[in-house]
């Protein structure tokens, strides 16, 4: 993935909280309670709003790096990573405010350890995730190498892209209203849970379908897209619990198989049209 090099950056839609707070606490009781929050964070958990379900306790989240002066240029996105991801939420935002009628946008913030939210003191444990209380999108871009080593993803700028349109298919499902569809049905493979984290990939496929046209990003290559559905493999609920209990369980899914995340991701892209995202309606899982 190739962004335009003449292609104006806008820093403001990205919040650099790095370098505040501390090192992060441990979440849940015992290994088994962390194994389990470490398995919901990296499927890309959508926190619920309103709460704070880690009792972290305060946090000092103060500016460490001036995006501004450092992300302005496409060739900027080219060669730093934080500046990629600012390209990548320019161009996600770019594609929704031109296809959602009320689309508001949505920063993303940066941090480091352990941050507050409207959804309460969350730490990089919980990885990427959009709140809807504040409707914005929280990442510790130390993530993306735990995707790598850690669950075996191949990586690439790609795949970080598509956790990043994920988190805005978040965004666009609370502006709709769609995660208000949920309720309490949260767990299992056809449960409201899984439909929602599927139709977000559905929704970053849409984008990926039309990337190129937001004028941010130069082209889009065959090897980017297995980057992307690669990394949709590697956070599917089957595969996680594979690797780390020895055993599969679709009774507990919150998010999708491996190859259910790689199938919307497809259709979204394939057809690049939202429209065809509703894995809501009877029938569709």
């Amino acid at each position: 993935m190739r962004f335009r090099p003449g292609a104006r950056l806008d820093a403001g839609q990205v919040q650099d909280r790095r370098g505040g707070g501390g090192r992060g606490l441990a979440v849940g009781g015992g290994a088994g309670g962390l194994i389990l929050v470490v398995v919901l964070a990296l499927l890309g958990v959508n926190l619920p709003g309103g709460s704070d379900p880690y009792s972290l306790g305060p946090s000092a989240d103060t500016p460490a790096t001036e995006l501004s002066s450092e992300c302005r240029t496409g060739s900027d996105a080219n060669q730093r990573e934080d500046c990629r991801i600012v390209g990548v939420v320019n161009s996600v935002q770019d594609y929704w405010s031109e296809h959602l009628n009320g689309y508001r946008q949505a920063p993303t913030r940066f941090f480091t350890a352990q941050t507050s939210t409207g959804c309460g003191t969350a730490t990089s444990a919980v990885g990427p995730f959009y709140c809807p209380a504040d409707q914005a999108v929280y990442i510790d871009l130390d993530f993306y190498g735990e995707l790598r080593t850690r669950f075996g993803a191949s990586g690439g700028p790609f795949a970080e892209a598509y956790v990043i349109a994920h988190e805005y298919g978040h965004h666009v499902q609370h502006l709709l209203g769609t995660d208000e569809r949920v309720g309490n049905d949260r767990e299992g493979r056809t449960s409201g849970s899984v439909r929602l984290e599927l139709q977000a990939d559905c929704y970053a496929g849409v984008w990926a379908a039309h990337a190129v046209e937001t004028g941010y990003i130069e082209d889009l290559t065959s090897a980017d897209i297995s980057d992307g559905l690669d990394a949709a493999a590697a956070v599917g609920d089957d595969r996680i619990q594979q690797r780390t209990t020895g055993r599969v369980d679709p009774e507990s899914w919150t998010h999708g198989s491996s190859a259910s995340r790689q199938q919307w991701f497809n259709t979204g892209y394939r057809d690049g049209d939202p429209r065809r995202c509703d894995t809501f309606a009877a029938g569709a899982l």
